[in-house]
């Protein structure tokens, strides 16, 4: 049985994710881009996280585009209240987001 190098636990009971998911301190915010159009933004991610994956559920389950820059997701449209409930699924802490 493989041993998690970071927590020490065994890899099926590591919790190095959810510790990492739970330290965070995300903030969700909106901006105008060209032409008028509404993005919103997610930020404050650690390194540690895979922002791509993240990025990639937020997007299938808000039905829209969005892109990855510089650690910060941005969701094409107004997404600000449908966000967090989704991070809170996902297993971040509902008090870390603003």
């Amino acid at each position: 049985m493989e041993i998690c190098p970071r927590c020490g636990l065994p890899k099926p009971a590591c919790i190095c994710d959810q510790i990492q998911k739970i330290s965070q301190r995300i903030r969700i915010a909106n901006d105008k881009k060209r032409y008028g159009k509404i993005v919103t933004l997610v930020s404050g991610f650690d390194n540690s996280i895979d922002i791509k994956k993240i990025a990639k559920q937020l997007k299938s389950e808000l039905a829209c585009g969005g892109t990855v820059k510089n650690r910060i997701i941005e969701l094409q449209g107004e997404h600000t209240k449908k966000i967090k409930p989704i991070l809170v699924k996902l297993g971040f802490d509902e008090e870390s987001i603003e």
